[in-house]
């Protein structure tokens, strides 16, 4: 089976241009350095199956012409993972349905809240996303013929989900990867990370600690995400091994080798 793997975001929850700020980096005219909120995308099959809805969602889905979402997985609820929710609905109306969504029990009461219009039975209320909530709780599951399997990791206080599906691996918004986790995490083509900036930070990887992980982890190729405006896309990139490169947004890898 191949995998299409585009990244929508690779930028953290402010994005970059960063608001109100004029360092060099929000000022680069690189296209890299432009990132939208941390979100991927996967075909395969003649699917497509979207991990997060950033608030950026609308303008991902137009400039990189995402052509159906036929399930969401959710790392967790911070608002850069869940706000653009609400513009699932274009794809309600062309596929004609529902679209099943995956993440915690917290994760998803959270959406709840939210979105709370989106679940509750109102009248004259046509114009919402038709959802249909799925609760994982760690255990492998299976997605239009993809295994996926997801991968708890530590953001600072409290945990999160990644996700490995086949030989590739999505992990954002952590700043630890717990024991069970790192041996799932074996034999991979593709493994995202997320690399916050070069400074310490008490919720988010840093680029020296996610280096640290691909010699650990030893994946064929490494992605970072998740940064900010402290990462200067090509003056950081010449500096990496060879099968470490930072993600931009419109990124797209093809995973060769997958299962089934």
């Amino acid at each position: 089976m191949e995998l299409r793997i585009t990244v929508l975001g690779s930028g953290t929850s402010a994005g970059v241009p960063t608001v109100l700020c004029d360092c060099d980096v929000c000022r680069s005219d690189d296209p890299r350095d432009n990132r939208m909120r941390p979100s991927i995308y996967l075909e395969y099959g003649g699917r497509g199956v979207l991990i997060d809805t950033t608030p950026d969602l609308r303008a991902q889905s137009l400039r990189f012409g995402i052509p159906r979402i036929d399930a969401v997985l959710f790392t967790h609820s911070h608002a850069d993972h869940i706000m653009g929710l609400d513009d699932v609905r274009p794809y309600n109306f062309r596929q004609r349905g529902p679209i099943p969504i995956f993440g915690s029990a917290e994760t998803l009461g959270n959406i709840q809240r939210a979105f709370w219009y989106i679940f509750e039975d109102l009248p004259q209320e046509s114009a919402i996303p038709k959802l249909d909530p799925h609760q994982i709780n760690g255990e492998p599951f299976e997605l239009f013929g993809l295994p996926f399997t997801p991968i708890r990791v530590v953001h600072g206080k409290g945990e999160v989900y990644g996700f490995r599906f086949g030989s590739a691996a999505y992990l954002t918004d952590h700043s630890d990867i717990p024991a069970d986790s790192v041996e799932k995490l074996r034999g991979l083509d593709v493994l995202f990370l997320d690399a916050l900036r070069h400074k310490p930070h008490p919720t988010h990887s840093t680029l020296d600690r996610s280096l640290k992980w691909v010699e650990e982890l030893k994946p064929r190729r490494a992605f970072f995400t998740h940064m900010c405006h402290d990462i200067h896309h090509g003056r950081t990139e010449a500096r990496l091994p060879d099968h470490v490169r930072l993600a931009y947004d419109g990124l797209r890898i093809d995973v060769e080798t997958m299962p089934g």
